[in-house]
């Protein structure tokens, strides 16, 4: 079996959010499992490419509208991610430092998909599966079956992820003479809202598509920024399968990252040392319950609800409480959250910014994490929490239903609220404060949580079962 992975983002070559998680870890599982599965990215002028090899294993052209140019196929030569590594590099296009916000971003994702097709054209053996995660990729199925330049490929099977619904990737109608040799009366498929939808074309034209949760999955049919009604349609191409993680990065018994490492049986000491360093890192006493959210400062993730929730709770408990941020995103929400710095100097901290290796300092250092989102199509971080013996406090959507139990069931071990506002912010810290009280309790809950398995090889599984029964449709 080989698969192929497209995408927009690979950590630990270019990283925004979850998608850069699986992609990066995925594909490595994949292979252990006996799968041959390749990565191929756009080329970003960032850290990772500068400091690692690469060999340039093919040149061509591409024709896009009025865009006629060269592009290069590099490979990193070492595998040292677990899997080989291909990055799409075209000269003004594919060759600069950020991943999006650009404002040729449809013709960059435009071009870096009819790249790939056509070095994939010169393959002596083509794939059995195409995995196209996310819009970056979906015009990738449309082409491969409606364009007359890539007949050589319409028997390859192909599959696309959906990390996040809202995004789609429009592109006006006025650039469809960009896209190469097509049926114009297939344009049907690349319509929806009026515009050329990428996402919605690889809904319509995939094999299969998978959503990052089963719950994300029946979501999709009421939530999904304009596509419910695609979505209901082409249920039955639907399955959901829960994001795994790397345990291999994120093990707190051998992460490099953190402070001290440490096993379930030595989670109390191991957590208890984490934490009084971060606290002394960011001027926070450590004998409070420590709150912690980490994540894009957007109103998807209810970020917005945090300036409002974090003063109410820090008035109600007075110094009894620690609330520490790591994110960055909408800047209305980035400075509400940085003022509120001079008014609760002892019990709470922000950083602004990503920093990956901060993050596992916090997770091994907070007792709770808070996860208010809006969306949560699958969530990673309530898993890394887990892994970590750090209680999730979480909304109930998306993936964060279906991984974390609350603690009034059997077994559980998060805290789960229902709705996204201030008061139930406010009420689920409320009653992690009193569960920090009962050592015993947290002892218990921090065993639970560490015995759970996130890991890939479940979901990797699953994906390669998906693979092997394309053969049947």
């Amino acid at each position: 079996m080989n698969v192929i992975h497209l995408s927009a983002e690979c950590y630990p070559v270019a990283k925004v959010g979850g998608l850069g998680d699986v992609v990066g870890a995925l594909p490595k599982y994949q292979q252990a499992a006996g799968v041959s599965a390749i990565v191929v990215l756009p080329y970003y002028d960032r850290k990772f490419v500068k400091e690692n090899d690469f060999e340039v294993i093919f040149e061509s052209n591409i024709v896009m509208g009025p865009f006629i140019g060269p592009f290069q196929v590099l490979r990193e030569t070492t595998n040292k991610l677990g899997f080989p590594l291909h990055l799409i590099k075209i000269p003004g296009l594919l060759d600069r430092p950020e991943i999006y916000c650009y404002p040729d971003e449809s013709e960059q994702f435009l071009a870096y998909q009819i790249a790939f097709l056509e070095w994939l054209k010169n393959f002596e053996v083509l794939p059995d599966v195409i995995h196209s995660h996310d819009h970056h990729a979906g015009l990738i199925p449309f082409l491969i079956y409606h364009s007359s330049r890539y007949k050589s490929l319409s028997q390859i099977a192909t599959v696309l992820t959906i990390h996040n619904g809202q995004y789609q990737g429009w592109i006006g109608w006025e650039k469809l003479n960009l896209l190469p040799d097509i049926d114009v009366w297939e344009g049907k498929l690349l319509e929806w809202g009026d515009c050329i939808n990428p996402l919605a074309s690889a809904v319509k034209c995939c094999w299969k598509y998978t959503t990052v949760s089963p719950s994300y999955l029946e979501e999709l049919s009421t939530n999904s920024n304009g596509l419910e009604k695609l979505f209901i349609a082409e249920a039955a191409k639907g399955v959901g399968i829960i994001n795994g993680i790397d345990t291999d990065i994120w093990n707190p018994e051998t992460d490099p990252m953190i402070s001290a490492n440490y096993t379930i049986e030595t989670a109390t000491e191991g957590k208890a040392a984490n934490k009084k360093l971060i606290c002394q890192e960011f001027f926070l006493e450590d004998d409070k319950p420590l709150v912690a959210f980490i994540g894009r400062l957007v109103g998807e993730k209810g970020a917005d609800l945090l300036p409002e929730a974090i003063t109410k709770l820090l008035l109600k408990y007075k110094n009894k409480v620690n609330i520490l941020i790591l994110g960055s995103g909408e800047k209305e929400i980035e400075e509400g959250l940085a003022n509120l710095t001079s008014t609760f100097k002892e019990n709470y901290n922000v950083f602004i910014g990503y920093h990956e290796a901060l993050s596992h300092r916090i997770y091994a250092g907070a007792d709770f994490l808070i996860m208010p989102s809006r969306v949560e199509p699958c969530g990673l971080n309530q898993l890394y929490s887990l892994r970590y013996g750090t209680v999730p406090i979480v909304r109930s959507t998306g993936g964060l239903k279906d991984t974390v139990v609350d603690i009034t069931e059997e077994n559980g071990y998060g805290i789960r609220f229902e709705e996204a506002d201030v008061d139930s912010i406010v009420a689920a810290v409320s009653r992690a404060v009193e569960i920090y009280k009962n050592t015993t309790q947290m002892q218990l809950l921090r065993s639970r949580m560490m015995s759970l398995n996130y890991s890939w090889h479940q979901s990797a599984a699953q994906y390669i079962n998906l693979y092997n029964n394309l053969k049947s449709l």
